[in-house]
């Protein structure tokens, strides 16, 4: 199959720009703190090194991406290129926004501010909003050019891959401070984190590699599942979580009540997810079920 390059005017194309932009602020953002000494303690060296790795990581898939959308060649991949897009747009504006809070919240230095922080900070920030209006000018394109994941289904199950990504940095942070009592918490929550990142991962590649046929189970009894393990799971979690809130006021450390505050929320939030999701795969059942 030849290649076949894109018109004068595909440069001017509202994606076409908005990928641009995504390429120059990521390779910004993590050019500029990757430039600055870093002589903090761990705490904040986790954290430092989860934002550059997100920078890292989008900016890479993204110009990849942004590569293959020019040259014509996505179609000789076997990958579902239309999905593929919306979940790099989606957790891109996702895992973008969170960088974009914890970099300024938890990496920079508050007391001495120099221009390069500053301006990572920015990136980030601009960096979102074209993540962002990526997934709103793939959401409005023509129906027959939307997958999956631009379903409402599809947009939970990235923001519950959103929430096993994000707690890591805390779960990690929290290890390393050895907290007392709570060493039997930070197993069981990792262990269900751990299974349920797994399971967001495998639902993304027979989603992404367009393997649901090849599945033993019927595709959408698949996704049940794992939403209703997922529910379990994450209950558990938070529970937990709030458990660790409860025990604050034993603990004055200003670092660990930042860090259970932040798994709560996280965790609260991918619940809620899970939940969601859960109701619609039972619908889908349900409508199948009286065909």
């Amino acid at each position: 199959m030849p290649v076949i390059v894109l018109e004068a005017k595909d440069f001017t194309s509202p994606l076409f720009l908005v990928r641009t932009l995504e390429v120059l602020t990521t390779c910004t953002a993590f050019s500029l703190v990757a430039s600055v000494e870093h002589s903090n303690g761990t705490w904040n060296r986790t954290f430092r090194i989860f934002c550059m790795f997100i920078w890292c990581f989008f900016f890479t898939i993204t110009l990849l991406i942004h590569i293959l959308s020019i040259i014509q060649f996505h179609s000789l991949i076997r990958v579902s290129w239309k999905n593929l897009t919306m979940t790099v747009a989606v957790l891109g504006a996702l895992m973008t926004f969170s960088t974009s809070v914890i970099f300024p919240w938890m990496v920079m230095d508050h007391k001495g501010e120099l221009p390069r922080p500053v301006a990572a900070a920015v990136a980030s920030g601009l960096t979102f909003l074209a993540y962002t209006s990526e997934s709103i000018v793939l959401r409005t394109q023509a129906h027959e050019q939307r997958g999956y994941m631009s379903t409402m289904p599809g947009l939970l199950k990235i923001i519950q891959l959103w929430g096993g990504c994000m707690i890591i940095p805390p779960v990690v942070e929290m290890v390393h401070e050895l907290l007392n009592g709570v060493a039997w918490q930070l197993s069981v929550s990792g262990v269900s984190y751990g299974v349920c990142i797994l399971m967001s991962l495998i639902t993304l590649v027979v989603i992404l590699g367009d393997f649901a046929g090849r599945c033993l189970l019927p595709f959408d009894r698949f996704l049940a599942g794992f939403s209703l393990i997922g529910v379990l799971l994450y209950m558990l979690a938070t529970v937990i979580c709030f458990t660790k809130i409860l025990q604050l006021n034993e603990n004055k450390n200003p670092i660990t009540q930042q860090l259970v505050i932040m798994e709560t929320v996280i965790s609260s939030i991918t619940l809620l997810a899970y939940t969601v999701d859960l109701a619609f795969s039972i619908k889908l059942l349900c409508d199948r079920g009286r065909m």
